[in-house]
């Protein structure tokens, strides 16, 4: 396979690594990386601009307790979804999967905006994480490709830049619509953003690809989804729909376990494997896969409960608590920018070393707002957690991506790819979960002022939520933001203990594997 822009151009040049496979000259790349960063704009721009719109769409359609599927189901089919096109990649080219993956994304995205209800927002929401699952992988491989090791120190804050300008954008975007004119709209503005990608891609980036037959690991993605989809259901609707210890919970929990278990077995033998076990064979690929396990899940944590904290505990705006989740992913591409200088000098493992101490800071910091805190305080923790976060995530990827030639480089930035996404559908359903059960306890018992006027589930939340606080007794939605203070502080505690695992994951990575044979 041979990867030119639109202008042509042969062999890449000498000391690129993979001759032959890289576009041909170094001024033929820009429009392929300008192409790049406008598609991983499409997702960016979704992932930072939901967040500040869920209190409304809570308040719309209720089922609070059901709100973390929207992030969860989101971010299962992407992660499912991401070593199947990782494989497909190394066979059809990078091209055709990045084009399927905008279309899936934004037929998604216009049934998130039609969407009638909170299932059918859901449903429409997985649809959108199956064209994210091809979007995200496929940039981060492309730019793989076209860039040595050097050269990606520089490009990655070419890409950190499209977050940082999402990380502004969106949640002030997704703030705006939802104050003043609906939060449908947060899904509608991705079709011009997705159009003008493909159109971009179309243009500027071509291959030449030898085609080969290939046979899908079927049974491998099947068992695969229906393990995690399995987990994912005991734990956000366990405490909820069931009791914990009831049968209900332990059926759908241990055929889970045992449908993961399953995969296992499967994908020792088969031909083709959606998830190659080899990939976690090596202590640098399985370090770089468990960092970013935590950083997905770190991520969704504080992007989920943030803006719930900021509008209803400190009675904030929805475009004000935009401005506090965007001081996270502000801080994250600036971190991320800096990491690519950094890692060249003192290598991969202590860069991201450095990152997980900012971000054990962090977090830490969130555990100590209160419900009295300010705005500032948020979004100063959000801002130094997110400084780790790009210290921490951008130097390991790349390390994963440099120890392998380029035929397994799309598998192995799909493994990583999928161990950030399933961390965040795992660490959604685990936060969920929390937040649910202490709103659940708070709701069943209640004091004697407030006891009758709360129903006994987590959806008395949207009493404080979209707007809805001032049709409310003061007593009970006083009750109420105090309930949402302790589900949010719980969660902020899990977020710290998952800091310390996090920089545990990273003590995996060898000492010098920044010395490695780079291709």
């Amino acid at each position: 396979m041979v990867a030119t822009s639109a202008a042509g151009g042969g062999p890449g040049p000498a000391g690129t690594g993979d001759t032959g496979r890289r576009v041909g000259f170094r001024s033929d790349r820009g429009p392929v990386l300008a192409a790049v960063m406008l598609s991983t704009g499409l997702v960016a721009l979704d992932s930072t601009i939901i967040a500040t719109a869920v209190p409304s769409i809570v308040g719309d359609f209720g089922g609070f307790a059901q709100f973390p599927w929207l992030f969860s189901i989101y971010l299962l089919t992407q992660a499912v979804t991401v070593p199947i096109y990782g494989k497909l990649a190394d066979s059809l080219g990078r091209k055709p999967l990045m084009f399927l993956g905008i279309g899936l994304f934004l037929v998604g995205s216009i049934l998130c905006g039609v969407a009638w209800s909170m299932p059918a927002l859901i449903v429409a929401r997985a649809v959108q994480g199956m064209g994210a699952g091809a979007v995200q992988p496929m940039s981060m491989t492309i730019v793989g490709d076209l860039y040595t090791v050097q050269e990606r120190a520089r490009v990655q804050g070419y890409l950190a830049s499209v977050w940082g300008i999402s990380a502004v954008i969106g949640p002030t975007l997704g703030g705006v619509f939802s104050e003043y004119l609906s939060w449908r709209w947060i899904f509608y503005l991705n079709l011009p953003l997705g159009a003008v990608a493909a159109w971009a891609l179309a243009r500027h980036f071509t291959e030449r690809v030898t085609r080969t037959r290939h046979r899908l690991d079927y049974a491998g993605a099947a068992l695969l989804t229906t393990g995690f989809g399995l987990l994912i259901l005991g734990l956000l609707e366990g405490g909820v729909a069931w009791r914990w210890l009831s049968a209900p919970s332990v059926l759908i929990l241990a055929v889970g376990v045992l449908a993961l278990a399953a995969f296992l077995l499967v994908e020792r033998r088969a031909a083709e494997p959606v998830m190659p076990l080899w990939v976690f064979g090596r202590r640098v690929l399985i370090g770089g896969s468990l960092t970013a396990l935590c950083v997905g899940a770190l991520t969704i944590g504080l992007s989920s409960y943030l803006p719930t904290y900021a509008e209803g505990v400190l009675g904030a705006s929805a475009l004000v608590a935009g401005f506090a989740l965007a001081a996270m992913t502000v801080g994250w591409p600036l971190a991320a920018s800096l990491a690519g200088r950094i890692y060249l000098r003192i290598g991969f493992r202590n860069t991201a070393l450095i990152g997980g101490v900012f971000v054990i800071t962090g977090a830490v910091l969130t555990t100590l707002l209160g419900p009295d805190s300010t705005v500032w305080a948020a979004a100063g923790a959000a801002f130094v957690l997110g400084v780790g976060l790009g210290l921490t995530a951008s130097p390991t990827l790349v390390a994963v991506q440099s120890v392998v030639g380029w035929d397994r480089r799309g598998v192995v930035t799909g493994a990583n790819m999928f161990s950030r996404s399933l961390g965040s559908a795992v660490g959604a359903a685990v936060f969920g979960a929390i937040a649910n059960a202490t709103l659940a306890h708070r709701f069943a018992h209640p004091p004697a002022g407030v006891r009758g006027q709360l129903p006994r589930h987590a959806d008395a939340s949207s009493a404080v939520l979209g707007g809805r606080g001032g049709s409310t007794e003061p007593a009970v939605a006083e009750y109420v933001r105090r309930s949402l203070y302790l589900a949010t502080h719980h969660v902020f505690i899990a977020l710290a203990v998952l800091a310390v695992l996090g920089l545990g994951a990273l003590a995996l990575m060898p000492r010098r594997s920044e010395q490695l044979t780079f291709d």
